[in-house]
């Protein structure tokens, strides 16, 4: 047998780490080979009497495998034989009241294929080559760009002829040709990272630093990255720091006591999703977590983590009753250790991490999440704009013979549409749970629906605002979505299904093509209200502007009376050119229009604004833009 290496953990990494300060800890604990079949282990469980590794290479705990106390650091470590690249593990933690339990590694690099349980011993040999694409996006900002963002659930999104998943290679194949043809700029992926609950889409995670092996191999999940970054498309993950389950093998009372979590239930459990907290005041915890976020941005090469139920983390008593949370230091609701550590993570990733950004999904009015933490901001990238949701959702189904009634839906949203960096999502929330597919939900008949989710689409792209839509929806999925079977890709063979893809890849298209579109979503200066108050009408016209670029014109008809002769004051005498129409037959319209292009007609008193008098077509949005 070869000579036992030394163990390889320094002071400074352990000093790191227990302040709460570490953003790498995968760096030394975990499992990592080093040669010959030894492999060194490491462990934080301060309050156990004893760990030791089992394994198939000792039968399970059948041979000693035992691991020693780290000083006063709570890490336990060893160098083993006979556990090489491969190897299946865990740790048996033997608790400070005695009692024993098997559990997965915390900072395990892959795991068993639910619903086993076990790590396994691994070290990736993925050739990145993507230096090119991160050098490009370290340089451009994204609040700047185009952004338009496709959001994937990778088990359902397509599977094969047998109803399986499709693997981390496939899936990129496919994938990519996909979203090519439609023009998102990025994947947005329901957590990949490994769960046991498959029912949970991800959202229920145990394995912070393994992608689920669901659909193949780390290496394979890299190299999916790799193609898509290769091919232009950014890639972003949804992460979750807000609750863990309580699978006997993952992290809840991992050491025999609650050690990521709170002990008091008040503070630890997690009504809504019978999870567990994580204690954002535990030094330790910040490090895992802050680790976990960096890993998958450093080590994946990820370009964006969405962070998801914010809200959930700002608040201690959300979705409690009263005598049902644990009030701060100063008597207030606001979870202030949750508050310092998520502008914490902002700040080291922004800091360490070029070219990165973080997403909040956060479902209130809290003040900044996406201002820079130096101005008293949480400090994060962007934040998702749930109240345009679900005002914008509401408005589109009810029946358009009361629209005027409610007009102010979706006037409202300019009014704090520029207080934070928003992402417009038409997300997965919205599809399931009894919710219908986002065409089922719109009010009206089967050609009712097609327009208004055209109408619908072409608004959301013309807005101010970064783009994300769920998978399905670019081609009016007509069920529900369903988690366990594909998309019903059948439909896009249908012309008026078809044509509904034609017009998002077109409105992407749009959105890249004109400069008052691209790099305006966060300038309050260049949104105008052109038409705000026609709520007996349900009209509704807005003007896109860009310093040395033409201005784009945006008129909805939100009622299925077409408008003949309607007039709209625009800043610019001449031609007018129509850029999109959704009722367009090549649509699955009715081609009612403005035959490709306008005249605007002199100002009617002097002073005044040119005009241009438009065909509105039913259920729909005209484009419109100076001709160049």
């Amino acid at each position: 047998m070869t000579s036992h290496p030394p163990l390889d953990i320094s002071a400074e990494n352990l000093w790191l780490f227990n302040e709460g300060r570490h953003s790498r800890i995968d760096t030394f604990l975990g499992a990592h080979p080093r040669g010959n079949g030894w492999t060194q282990f490491a462990v934080w469980a301060p309050n156990a009497q004893a760990v030791a590794v089992i394994g198939d290479a000792n039968d399970w705990g059948a041979s000693d495998a035992p691991l020693t106390p780290q000083g006063s650091s709570g890490v336990w470590a060893g160098v083993l034989p006979d556990f090489p690249a491969g190897a299946l593990y865990k740790y048996r933690v033997v608790g400070a009241d005695g009692s024993q339990v098997d559990k997965a590694d915390p900072v395990g690099f892959r795991h068993e294929c639910p619903p086993a349980t076990a790590s396994q011993v691994w070290v990736a040999t993925h050739d990145w080559h993507d230096a090119r694409y991160r050098q490009a996006r370290a340089g451009q900002p994204l609040r700047s760009e185009a952004v338009s963002i496709y959001e994937v659930h990778l088990g359902s999104w397509r599977r094969g002829a047998d109803g399986r998943w499709l693997d981390y290679d496939r899936m990129a194949t496919e994938l990519i040709a996909w979203v090519h043809q439609e023009g998102f700029t990025h994947v947005e992926l329901l957590p990949v990272m490994e769960h046991p609950f498959y029912g949970s889409w991800g959202y229920q995670t145990t394995g912070y630093f393994a992608p689920t092996a669901r659909y193949g191999t780390p290496d394979q999940f890299m190299d999916f990255i790799d193609r898509l970054h290769g091919a232009g498309i950014g890639v972003i993950l949804d992460w979750v720091p807000s609750h863990f389950p309580t699978d006997a093998h993952g992290l809840a009372r991992f050491d025999g006591t609650p050690l990521y979590e709170h002990a008091d239930p008040r503070e630890g459990f997690h009504p809504d999703w019978h999870t567990l907290i994580f204690n954002y005041g535990r030094h330790e915890v910040k490090s895992f977590l802050l680790s976990s976020a960096r890993f998958w941005l450093d080590v994946y090469h990820a370009d964006a983590l969405r962070v998801d139920a914010v809200a959930s983390m700002l608040y201690r008593d959300y979705s409690r009753a009263a005598g049902e949370w644990i009030p701060n230091q100063h008597g207030g609701r606001e979870n202030l250790e949750a508050i310092a550590w998520l502008r914490q993570v902002n700040t080291d990733l922004y800091a360490q991490c070029p070219g990165t950004e973080t997403m909040a999904e956060e479902s209130t009015a809290w003040p900044g999440v996406s201002q820079p933490v130096h101005d008293g901001g949480l400090g994060f990238g962007f934040k998702w704009d749930m109240g345009w949701m679900h005002d914008t959702l509401q408005y589109f189904a009810m029946d358009p013979v009361y629209r005027r009634h409610h007009h102010q839906a979706l006037t409202f949203r300019m009014i704090y549409g520029f207080q934070e960096n928003f992402v417009l999502p038409l997300s997965h929330d919205e599809v399931v749970h009894g919710k219908g597919s986002l065409l089922g939900k719109l009010a009206g008949d089967d050609w009712r629906k097609r327009a208004q989710l055209r109408m619908l689409l072409a608004y959301q792209w013309l807005l101010p605002g970064k783009k994300l839509l769920f998978m399905g929806s670019e081609f009016g999925q007509l069920a529900e979505w369903n988690h366990d079977q594909s998309l019903d890709w059948h439909l896009v063979d249908q012309p008026e299904h078809r044509g509904i893809a034609r017009l998002v890849a077109d409105l992407n298209r749009l959105y890249r093509a004109e400069a008052s579109l691209e790099t305006t979503d966060h300038d309050p200066d260049t949104f105008h209200w052109v038409v705000a108050d026609d709520a007996s009408q349900s009209v509704y016209a807005w003007l896109r502007t860009a310093p040395g670029s033409r201005p784009v014109l945006a008129v909805m008809n939100a009622t299925p009376m077409p408008r003949f002769g309607y007039q709209v004051g625009v800043p610019v005498a001449g031609g007018w050119q129509e850029l999109l129409n959704t009722d367009a037959d090549t649509y699955g319209g009715s081609n009612l229009g403005n035959w490709g292009a306008v005249a605007a007609s002199a100002p009617p008193f002097p002073g005044g604004a040119p005009r241009l008098e438009l065909t509105l077509p039913p259920l729909g949005l005209v484009v419109l833009a100076p001709a160049r």
